[in-house]
Protein backbone atom coordinates (compact mmCIF):
# COMPACT_ATOMS: atom_id res chain seq x y z
CA UNK A 1 0.00 0.00 0.00
CA UNK A 2 1.61 3.52 -1.36
CA UNK A 3 5.28 2.22 -0.40
CA UNK A 4 4.49 -0.25 2.28
CA UNK A 5 4.05 -4.19 1.03
CA UNK A 6 0.94 -5.75 2.97
CA UNK A 7 3.08 -8.51 4.15
CA UNK A 8 5.56 -5.80 6.09
CA UNK A 9 1.53 -4.38 7.25
CA UNK A 10 0.95 -7.70 8.64
CA UNK A 11 4.57 -7.81 10.16
CA UNK A 12 3.54 -4.39 11.82
CA UNK A 13 0.37 -5.86 13.62
CA UNK A 14 1.98 -8.83 14.88
CA UNK A 15 4.80 -7.50 16.22
CA UNK A 16 2.38 -4.87 18.03
CA UNK A 17 0.25 -7.71 19.22
CA UNK A 18 3.53 -9.28 21.16
CA UNK A 19 4.42 -11.68 18.29
CA UNK A 20 8.69 -11.99 17.86
CA UNK A 21 8.09 -14.76 15.13
CA UNK A 22 6.60 -14.76 11.93
CA UNK A 23 6.03 -18.23 9.29
CA UNK A 24 5.08 -17.08 6.46
CA UNK A 25 3.62 -19.64 4.28
CA UNK A 26 4.59 -19.80 0.81
CA UNK A 27 4.78 -21.80 -2.29
CA UNK A 28 8.89 -23.40 -3.22
CA UNK A 29 8.80 -20.45 -5.89
CA UNK A 30 8.08 -17.61 -3.44
CA UNK A 31 10.62 -17.73 -0.68
CA UNK A 32 11.77 -14.36 -1.65
CA UNK A 33 8.89 -13.13 0.26
CA UNK A 34 10.63 -13.85 3.65
CA UNK A 35 14.12 -12.40 2.32
CA UNK A 36 12.29 -9.04 2.90
CA UNK A 37 12.82 -9.16 5.93
CA UNK A 38 16.40 -9.84 6.23
CA UNK A 39 18.81 -7.33 6.34
CA UNK A 40 20.96 -5.66 3.50
CA UNK A 41 24.31 -3.86 4.54
CA UNK A 42 25.65 -3.44 1.17
CA UNK A 43 22.30 -1.52 0.63
CA UNK A 44 21.85 0.27 3.95
CA UNK A 45 25.76 1.33 3.54
CA UNK A 46 25.16 2.89 0.03
CA UNK A 47 22.28 4.57 1.70
CA UNK A 48 23.69 5.91 4.34
CA UNK A 49 26.77 7.11 2.23
CA UNK A 50 24.31 9.65 0.18
CA UNK A 51 22.65 10.62 2.69
CA UNK A 52 19.01 8.96 1.99
CA UNK A 53 18.11 8.55 5.38
CA UNK A 54 14.42 8.55 4.83
CA UNK A 55 14.75 5.55 2.53
CA UNK A 56 17.46 3.93 4.94
CA UNK A 57 14.85 4.10 7.58
CA UNK A 58 12.35 1.99 5.64
CA UNK A 59 15.32 -0.56 4.05
CA UNK A 60 15.35 -1.05 7.86
CA UNK A 61 11.99 -1.03 9.45
CA UNK A 62 10.83 -4.51 7.78
CA UNK A 63 14.00 -6.88 9.23
CA UNK A 64 14.04 -4.34 12.96
CA UNK A 65 10.22 -5.59 13.36
CA UNK A 66 10.19 -9.33 13.60
CA UNK A 67 12.17 -12.74 12.92
CA UNK A 68 10.56 -14.71 9.82
CA UNK A 69 10.98 -17.71 8.59
CA UNK A 70 9.12 -20.22 5.86
CA UNK A 71 7.11 -23.17 5.74
CA UNK A 72 6.48 -24.86 2.20
CA UNK A 73 3.44 -25.31 0.87
CA UNK A 74 3.87 -27.95 -2.13
CA UNK A 75 0.50 -27.93 -3.58
CA UNK A 76 -2.31 -24.59 -3.05
CA UNK A 77 -4.64 -27.14 -0.70
CA UNK A 78 -6.81 -24.45 0.96
CA UNK A 79 -6.28 -22.34 3.86
CA UNK A 80 -6.14 -24.91 6.64
CA UNK A 81 -3.69 -26.96 4.37
CA UNK A 82 -1.11 -24.03 4.69
CA UNK A 83 -2.02 -23.35 8.32
CA UNK A 84 -1.48 -27.13 8.64
CA UNK A 85 2.23 -26.83 6.68
CA UNK A 86 2.96 -24.41 9.83
CA UNK A 87 2.93 -27.16 12.02
CA UNK A 88 7.01 -28.21 12.11
CA UNK A 89 7.90 -24.20 12.87
CA UNK A 90 6.25 -24.42 16.10
CA UNK A 91 8.42 -24.53 19.41
CA UNK A 92 7.04 -27.25 22.12
CA UNK A 93 5.46 -24.33 24.12
CA UNK A 94 3.53 -22.74 21.46
CA UNK A 95 0.39 -23.32 22.68
CA UNK A 96 -1.12 -20.44 20.06
CA UNK A 97 -0.40 -19.39 16.84
CA UNK A 98 -2.04 -15.92 15.24
CA UNK A 99 -2.66 -16.43 11.87
CA UNK A 100 -3.59 -12.98 9.70
CA UNK A 101 -4.30 -13.46 6.02
CA UNK A 102 -1.90 -10.15 4.32
CA UNK A 103 -4.41 -9.54 1.34
CA UNK A 104 -7.17 -8.48 4.30
CA UNK A 105 -6.29 -5.46 5.94
CA UNK A 106 -8.36 -4.66 9.26
CA UNK A 107 -8.26 -0.88 10.19
CA UNK A 108 -7.17 0.17 12.87
CA UNK A 109 -4.75 -2.40 14.03
CA UNK A 110 -4.79 -3.42 17.55
CA UNK A 111 -7.58 -6.09 16.97
CA UNK A 112 -5.19 -8.83 16.94
CA UNK A 113 -3.89 -7.56 20.39
CA UNK A 114 -7.95 -7.47 21.42
CA UNK A 115 -8.17 -10.95 20.45
CA UNK A 116 -5.35 -12.30 22.71
CA UNK A 117 -7.19 -10.65 25.68
CA UNK A 118 -10.11 -12.64 24.91
CA UNK A 119 -8.03 -16.05 24.72
CA UNK A 120 -6.96 -14.98 27.62
CA UNK A 121 -10.15 -14.35 29.34
CA UNK A 122 -12.35 -17.57 28.23
CA UNK A 123 -9.44 -19.62 26.81
CA UNK A 124 -10.06 -21.66 23.57
CA UNK A 125 -10.13 -19.81 19.63
CA UNK A 126 -10.62 -16.57 18.64
CA UNK A 127 -11.52 -15.43 15.55
CA UNK A 128 -12.30 -11.89 14.11
CA UNK A 129 -15.53 -10.49 12.72
CA UNK A 130 -17.40 -7.64 11.27
CA UNK A 131 -20.99 -6.37 10.26
CA UNK A 132 -22.07 -6.84 6.78
CA UNK A 133 -24.99 -5.78 5.24
CA UNK A 134 -27.87 -8.55 5.02
CA UNK A 135 -28.08 -8.40 1.19
CA UNK A 136 -24.19 -9.30 1.32
CA UNK A 137 -23.78 -12.58 3.16
CA UNK A 138 -23.48 -14.66 0.38
CA UNK A 139 -20.00 -13.33 0.00
CA UNK A 140 -19.09 -14.52 3.28
CA UNK A 141 -18.64 -17.42 6.05
CA UNK A 142 -21.29 -16.06 8.51
CA UNK A 143 -20.81 -16.64 12.34
CA UNK A 144 -23.91 -18.48 14.51
CA UNK A 145 -22.94 -16.62 17.53
CA UNK A 146 -24.86 -16.02 21.15
CA UNK A 147 -24.42 -13.27 23.34
CA UNK A 148 -21.72 -12.75 26.08
CA UNK A 149 -21.39 -9.59 29.13
CA UNK A 150 -19.53 -7.81 26.20
CA UNK A 151 -21.59 -6.41 23.17
CA UNK A 152 -18.16 -6.98 20.80
CA UNK A 153 -17.42 -10.58 22.06
CA UNK A 154 -19.61 -13.41 21.03
CA UNK A 155 -19.38 -16.93 21.29
CA UNK A 156 -19.19 -19.15 18.47
CA UNK A 157 -21.49 -21.92 17.58
CA UNK A 158 -21.53 -22.61 13.99
CA UNK A 159 -20.33 -20.98 11.09
CA UNK A 160 -22.29 -21.13 7.83
CA UNK A 161 -20.61 -20.42 4.33
CA UNK A 162 -21.70 -17.83 1.81
CA UNK A 163 -25.35 -17.94 2.93
CA UNK A 164 -28.34 -16.05 1.40
CA UNK A 165 -29.78 -14.03 3.51
CA UNK A 166 -32.56 -15.59 4.57
CA UNK A 167 -30.60 -18.15 5.87
CA UNK A 168 -28.13 -16.61 7.26
CA UNK A 169 -27.52 -17.14 11.24
CA UNK A 170 -26.17 -13.70 11.81
CA UNK A 171 -24.94 -10.70 10.00
CA UNK A 172 -21.36 -11.03 11.46
CA UNK A 173 -18.58 -12.34 8.63
CA UNK A 174 -15.23 -13.67 9.20
CA UNK A 175 -12.59 -11.47 8.51
CA UNK A 176 -8.68 -12.98 7.87
CA UNK A 177 -7.60 -12.48 11.58
CA UNK A 178 -7.51 -15.83 13.74
CA UNK A 179 -6.11 -16.35 17.24
CA UNK A 180 -6.14 -20.61 17.76
CA UNK A 181 -5.43 -23.04 20.11
CA UNK A 182 -2.87 -25.43 19.13
CA UNK A 183 -5.36 -27.98 18.88
CA UNK A 184 -6.62 -26.73 15.41
CA UNK A 185 -3.15 -29.24 14.12
CA UNK A 186 -4.67 -31.81 15.43
CA UNK A 187 -8.20 -30.84 14.15
CA UNK A 188 -6.40 -30.42 10.60
CA UNK A 189 -5.28 -34.11 10.46
CA UNK A 190 -8.91 -35.08 11.07
CA UNK A 191 -11.36 -33.17 8.65
CA UNK A 192 -11.94 -34.56 5.80
CA UNK A 193 -10.94 -32.50 2.39
CA UNK A 194 -13.81 -30.66 0.73
CA UNK A 195 -14.01 -29.70 -3.22
CA UNK A 196 -10.97 -29.10 -5.26
CA UNK A 197 -9.24 -31.24 -2.50
CA UNK A 198 -8.66 -28.84 -0.08
CA UNK A 199 -8.72 -28.30 3.61
CA UNK A 200 -10.85 -25.85 4.95
CA UNK A 201 -9.79 -24.08 8.24
CA UNK A 202 -13.41 -23.39 9.25
CA UNK A 203 -13.73 -27.51 9.00
CA UNK A 204 -11.53 -27.73 11.62
CA UNK A 205 -12.93 -24.66 13.68
CA UNK A 206 -16.15 -26.18 13.49
CA UNK A 207 -14.86 -29.51 14.71
CA UNK A 208 -13.09 -28.05 17.74
CA UNK A 209 -16.70 -26.46 18.51
CA UNK A 210 -18.26 -30.27 18.19
CA UNK A 211 -16.11 -31.48 20.89
CA UNK A 212 -16.83 -28.47 23.46
CA UNK A 213 -13.34 -26.26 22.47
CA UNK A 214 -14.70 -22.72 23.14
CA UNK A 215 -14.71 -20.16 20.20
CA UNK A 216 -15.34 -16.48 19.95
CA UNK A 217 -15.14 -13.83 17.97
CA UNK A 218 -14.35 -10.39 18.63
CA UNK A 219 -16.52 -7.98 16.45
CA UNK A 220 -14.62 -5.29 14.84
CA UNK A 221 -15.72 -2.09 14.61
CA UNK A 222 -13.27 -0.47 11.97
CA UNK A 223 -12.69 -0.90 8.10
CA UNK A 224 -11.65 -3.85 6.23
CA UNK A 225 -9.87 -3.73 2.48
CA UNK A 226 -10.29 -6.98 0.75
CA UNK A 227 -6.92 -6.91 -1.57
CA UNK A 228 -7.72 -10.23 -2.96
CA UNK A 229 -9.98 -8.32 -5.81
CA UNK A 230 -9.01 -5.74 -7.91
CA UNK A 231 -11.51 -3.61 -6.86
CA UNK A 232 -10.66 -3.79 -3.26
CA UNK A 233 -7.14 -2.98 -3.92
CA UNK A 234 -8.22 0.22 -5.64
CA UNK A 235 -10.29 1.06 -2.71
CA UNK A 236 -7.69 0.16 0.05
CA UNK A 237 -4.57 2.06 -2.17
CA UNK A 238 -6.65 5.26 -2.41
CA UNK A 239 -7.63 5.18 1.47
CA UNK A 240 -3.75 4.27 2.51
CA UNK A 241 -2.56 7.53 -0.12
CA UNK A 242 -5.09 9.44 1.49
CA UNK A 243 -3.74 8.96 5.10
CA UNK A 244 0.11 9.79 3.61
CA UNK A 245 1.75 12.43 5.33
CA UNK A 246 3.65 13.09 1.67
CA UNK A 247 0.92 12.24 -0.99
CA UNK A 248 -2.29 12.45 1.12
CA UNK A 249 -3.12 16.45 0.35
CA UNK A 250 -2.17 16.65 -2.72
CA UNK A 251 -3.95 13.42 -4.39
CA UNK A 252 -7.19 14.70 -2.03
CA UNK A 253 -7.45 17.85 -4.04
CA UNK A 254 -7.26 16.09 -7.35
CA UNK A 255 -9.46 13.72 -6.64
CA UNK A 256 -11.94 16.87 -5.65
CA UNK A 257 -10.75 18.13 -9.32
CA UNK A 258 -11.56 14.56 -11.06
CA UNK A 259 -15.23 14.24 -9.37
CA UNK A 260 -16.19 17.20 -9.76
CA UNK A 261 -15.34 16.31 -13.73
CA UNK A 262 -12.36 19.10 -13.99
Amino acid sequence: MVDTPGIELVASEASEAGASRLVIVTSPDKQAVTRYFETQPELEKTLEERGKDELLRKVRHGPSLIDAETAIQENALGLGHAVGCAKANLDADDDAVAVLLPDDLVLPRGVLSRMEEVRARYGGSVLCAFDVPEDQTRSYGVFEVSDTDADDIKRVHGMVEKPAPEDAPSNLAAAGRYVLDREVFDALERIEPGAGGELQLTDAVALLISEGHPVHVVVHRGLRHDLGNPGGFLKAAVDFALEDPEYGSSLRDWLDQRLRGS
